[in-house]
C-alpha cells in the first residue's frame, strides 16, 4: 500500500517537474546590425502651391458677385464688381481734360509757328497735355480696380461679404487657391536630416501621403526643398514635398502624414515579437549569464515589417527572450534555446539593403 502511494506521489512530482520544465523552455536570440531602411511617418500640413487673399483696391458698394464659394475659376475671370459710377465719371472728366489740352497744344503751335507766342508757351501747353494724359491713365486705373479678376486659375474660398455691402479699400473679398499641385510641410530631426543628405537619391526623395481617412494618396510626391535653419527649440528642420492633385482631392489646410524612406547604416534591429508594451513604453526580457531574465526598457527609432529598430537599451551581444514574452516573469530563471539572429531574420519580412 505504501509503495503504491509513493509511486503515485513520484509520478505526480515527475509530471509537475516536466510541466515546469516545459514552461521554461523558451527561445532566445540577439540584436543584429544591418544596413537597411524603413518608412517613417511625419505629421504634415498641406498647402496649395498658390494661395492668396483677394482684397478690394477701391472703396465702394459691392455691386456684383460673379462666383460662388468652392467654385473653380480661370485666370482672368471676373469675380467681383464694386460700384464704378464715380470712377467712370472721373474717367470721363480726365478724357475731357485730355481733349482740351490737345486743342490748346494745336492752337498754341499755330501761334508759335507764326511767332505770335513764344516757344515756351507751346512747351507749357504740351506739359499740360502730358499731365492730363497722366490723370486720365490714373482714372482708368482706378476704374479697373472696381473689377476684381482671378490672377490665376484656382478655387474660390468663402465669401465673407454679400451683395450690396460697403467695401473699404483693402478689405478681404475671398481667398483663391491653386490646387493643381500641393505642398506638404513636415519636420525632420537632425539625425534623420543627416542620413537623408548623406544618402540623397531619387529613392529617398520620393514620398507618399497618408490621408486623414487612412488611405494613401494616389500619386507619389517628391521632397523638393529643405529650410535653411533648424528650429533651436525642437531641433527639427522643415522639409517640403510636392504632390500631384489632378482630381482636386487635396485642399489647402488639410493634414496628413508624409511617409518617407529613412536609410539606416548599422541599424540595431530585433524582432517585434521579442518586445512588449507597458504604459506606452517598450520592453524586452534580457537573459543574464546565470539564465535569469530582467525586464529592460528600450527606445524604438523605427519600424519595419516584423522588426523594430532600437536606438537605446540594447547592445549587439545581449540575449533576449524571443518566444514566450507574455509568459516569462521578471527575475525568473529560465531554460532557453538560442537561435542565431540571421536565422531568425530569415523567417521575417525584413528587406535589408
Amino acid at each position: 500500500m505504501l509503495a503504491s502511494i509513493c509511486a503515485v506521489l513520484f509520478s505526480s512530482c515527475a509530471s509537475k517537474h516536466e510541466e515546469k520544465e516545459e514552461e521554461t523552455n523558451y527561445t532566445a536570440t540577439s540584436p543584429i546590425t544591418v544596413d537597411t531602411s524603413f518608412i517613417k511617418e511625419y505629421v504634415s500640413q498641406i498647402r496649395s502651391v498658390r494661395n492668396i487673399e483677394l482684397r478690394a483696391q477701391e472703396k465702394g458698394f459691392l455691386e456684383r458677385i460673379y462666383v460662388d464659394e468652392g467654385q473653380t475659376v480661370k485666370a482672368g475671370q471676373l469675380l467681383f464688381k464694386i460700384m464704378p459710377k464715380m470712377y467712370e465719371a472721373e474717367v470721363l472728366k480726365a478724357e475731357a481734360e485730355v481733349n482740351a489740352a490737345e486743342i490748346e497744344v494745336a492752337n498754341t503751335k499755330l501761334l508759335a509757328d507764326k511767332n505770335v507766342v513764344a516757344q515756351n508757351e507751346l512747351a507749357m501747353a504740351k506739359a499740360k497735355l502730358a499731365q492730363a494724359k497722366a490723370s486720365s491713365s490714373l482714372a482708368k486705373l482706378h476704374l479697373s480696380f472696381t473689377e476684381i479678376r482671378a490672377p490665376f486659375s484656382g478655387t474660390i474660398d468663402r465669401l465673407p461679404k454679400k451683395l450690396g455691402s460697403l467695401i473699404d479699400e483693402g478689405e478681404l473679398l475671398t481667398t483663391l487657391s491653386d490646387n493643381s499641385e500641393m505642398f506638404a510641410y513636415f519636420n525632420v530631426s537632425e539625425p534623420e536630416y543627416l542620413n537623408f543628405q548623406q544618402s540623397k537619391s531619387s529613392h529617398n526623395q520620393s514620398v507618399d501621403l497618408l490621408l486623414a481617412n487612412g488611405e494613401t494618396l494616389n500619386g507619389k510626391g517628391k521632397v523638393e526643398t529643405i529650410e535653411g535653419e533648424f528650429d533651436p527649440e525642437t531641433g527639427n528642420i522643415a522639409f517640403r514635398a510636392k504632390f500631384p492633385n489632378p482630381k482636386q482631392l487635396l485642399r489647402n489646410g488639410e493634414t496628413g502624414k508624409v511617409q518617407m524612406v529613412i536609410p539606416l547604416k548599422n541599424a540595431l534591429i530585433i524582432p517585434q515579437k521579442a518586445t512588449y508594451e507597458l504604459q506606452d513604453k517598450n520592453y524586452v526580457f534580457v537573459i543574464e549569464k546565470n539564465g535569469t531574465v530582467k525586464s529592460r526598457e528600450i527606445k524604438i527609432g523605427g519600424e519595419l515589417p516584423d522588426i523594430y529598430v532600437v536606438v537605446s537599451g540594447l547592445q549587439k551581444g545581449d540575449k533576449i527572450v524571443l518566444d514566450g514574452v507574455q509568459k516569462v516573469k521578471d527575475d525568473e530563471k529560465i531554460k532557453f534555446t538560442f537561435l542565431e539572429p540571421k536565422q531568425v531574420l530569415s523567417q521575417l519580412q525584413l528587406k535589408a539593403e
